[in-house]
């Protein structure tokens, strides 16, 4: 994965565009802190279909919201019971 301070990103646009589209997702960086990633419009799509759906897809979901918020508890085990004399 490349990566591009963000001055160079901007003044070299279209070579920075061609690398991502050629070798994959480009990080782009501000102050030598990683920012931003460019990836291929078809890795983002990839990525949009794997996503699980967000809280407004949820929300506007037509069917149950409420079910299966809480997963399946297991069964507990109890501690003995200490008896004193």
């Amino acid at each position: 994965m490349g990566s591009w301070q963000v001055q160079d990103a901007k003044a070299r646009f279209s070579e920075f565009l061609d690398a991502t589209i050629k070798k994959g997702p480009q990080v782009v960086t501000r102050r030598g802190v990683e920012t931003a990633v460019m990836v291929p419009i078809k890795e983002w799509k990839r990525l949009q279909k794997a996503a699980q759906p967000g809280l407004k897809a949820l929300l506007l979901a037509p069917e149950t919201r409420f079910e299966n918020l809480v997963g399946e508890r297991h069964k507990l085990r109890r501690r003995p019971v200490l008896e004193f004399e």
